[in-house]
């Protein structure tokens, strides 16, 4: 099965070789085809179809948007015209929302078309979309010699694996530890999360305010630029939007690199890493040297408590930000509660899922009186720290180069231990708490045949120049590979 690059699908339809219409019912028959995938959790033929045929008739008036008539597959987070948005929780099953997110307004008003809602990790709680309501999204690359299903890493695994099985052109996803590179690098596509504030949270269901960030997921980095420059955007809507201009990050992908600093964080190697990761990592700076860049070791002194930090911080946002999921306004209510307390506490218990529950628990523990400043107000002294690392760093470099996470893709089930499941975020959850722009590039594969990626970092609105170094990283690693497809039914 063929899978299009935006670009591809553009010229097509300028050429008039296809309609929108026609290119939309092409992937929503890949969709049906595909439900051993659980990539898509709901999509509606008549609401695509409807947007399609908007798209024709505004081509025929010759108003042709950057992303006009292009398919789209939108993570089940954001709230979208036509859909329901449940964030694969229970709790929300069902929700259809009476407003839209920015970013999936600005993808629309550019044209695009949504052929659906993309499994994910439920509230975004997890790092292999495993705790998915509607049951775990599955990865398109299996290893070598071997039929055993793969996770497709998460929180945005529906995302991942949808743009790398070809059933959408592109997708959003969110970060807020590593939820739209993880997956990115263990299913061979480009993933974008941008600095904090570019594209605005509005309508975006929340897991952690002050680290969420919604970005693109495209199968090259030309196709995320693309769908970035649409996505980001100042929002009066959304106090932490920034009113800092895009750049033009569709014309940084061709720019060379002769003459740019590349930091190598040597604190990312702690003695542990797998050889194969390493080997990567460090062919990809020889890929850039050979481009003409300057290669320079870097030290982020406190990057190793960046994972104790997070997961201090995130599930403290988390249980604020849940609390409003009470079984009174909206959502999942129990049924046969004697008072208001037995109805939070039953529709809660029902709503919320084990590893939700877990965040919850933890992050009203670190705000409980007694807690607060030993956990909490410590954890954000070392965000603190982190932040002020990089700052000193991005003085003498212009982009940072590590690996995207410390494995490929593994077996569904295999890492049912929350601290073991925790540590795949080991490398990206540092930009997240200092609000830093960074991308994962597919680079090589393991000796199984899996997809592994690099990671690109830049600094504070400095998406252009991160994308300029991507591209050249993308140019050499010459990555062609792509899933055989098993999961395609007759």
């Amino acid at each position: 099965m063929q899978r299009y690059t935006i670009t591809d699908l553009s010229t097509k339809l300028s050429a008039r070789e296809l309609s929108a219409v026609e290119l939309a019912k092409m992937y929503l028959d890949r969709i049906a085809k595909a439900d051993r995938l659980n990539a898509f959790v709901e999509v509606d033929d008549a609401v695509t179809v409807s947007q399609a045929e908007q798209s024709d008739l505004r081509r025929h008036n010759g108003e042709v948007g950057l992303l006009e008539g292009i398919p789209l597959g939108i993570k089940d987070l954001f709230c979208t015209p036509g859909f329901t948005a449940s964030a694969c929780s229970k709790i929300l099953s069902g929700f259809r929302p009476s407003y839209e997110s920015h970013v999936t307004s600005r993808l629309r008003a550019e044209g695009a078309v949504f052929l659906g809602k993309l499994n994910m990790d439920e509230f975004a709680m997890g790092s292999s979309n495993e705790t998915s309501f509607y049951g775990p999204c599955v990865n398109p690359w299996k290893a070598a010699d071997s039929a055993e299903e793969l996770v497709p890493g998460g929180s945005s695994g529906g995302s991942a694996s949808a743009v790398a099985a070809g059933l959408c052109a592109g997708a959003t996803g969110t970060d807020t530890g590593g939820s739209i590179r993880q997956p990115a690098s263990l299913t061979g596509i480009v993933g974008i999360k941008p600095t904090y504030g570019l594209c605005s949270r509005w309508g975006i269901i929340a897991f952690a305010s002050s680290l969420d960030q919604a970005g693109p997921m495209a199968t090259n980095v030309a196709d995320a630029a693309l769908l970035l420059q649409a996505m980001a955007g100042h929002d009066p809507k959304d106090a932490t939007s920034s009113n800092i201009k895009a750049g033009d990050y569709v014309s940084a992908v061709n720019k060379p690199i002769k003459g740019l600093r590349v930091g190598i964080p040597t604190d990312f190697d702690q003695g542990n890493l797998d050889p194969q990761i390493k080997e990567l990592w460090q062919k990809g700076a020889s890929w850039l040297a050979d481009q003409g860049a300057e290669i320079v070791e870097v030290k982020l002194p406190h990057n190793h408590f960046a994972l104790a930090a997070y997961y201090i911080i995130a599930p403290a946002e988390a249980s604020s930000n849940l609390a409003r999921y009470d079984g009174v306004r909206y959502g999942q209510r129990a049924e046969g509660s004697k008072n208001l307390e037995d109805l939070y506490a039953r529709s809660r218990a029902e709503g919320f899922g084990d590893e939700v529950k877990r965040r919850i628990l933890i992050g009203t523990h670190v705000l409980s009186s007694g807690y607060y400043d030993a956990y909490y107000n410590k954890a954000q002294s070392v965000r603190r720290l982190i932040r002020n690392d990089f700052i000193d760093v991005f003085k003498n470099v212009d982009v940072l180069l590590t690996p995207t996470t410390p494995n490929a893709a593994f077996p569904l089930g295999a890492k049912l231990d929350p601290l073991q499941m925790y540590l795949n975020d080991v490398f990206t959850v540092s930009t997240n708490l200092a609000g830093l722009p960074a991308m994962s590039v597919p680079a090589g594969c393991d000796t199984s045949g899996l997809p592994l990626g690099l990671q690109v970092i830049g600094s504070s609105f400095g998406e252009a120049t991160m994308i300029q170094v991507g591209a050249a990283l993308e140019r050499a690693a010459m990555f062609n590979h792509v899933p055989t497809p098993w999961w395609q039914e007759d």
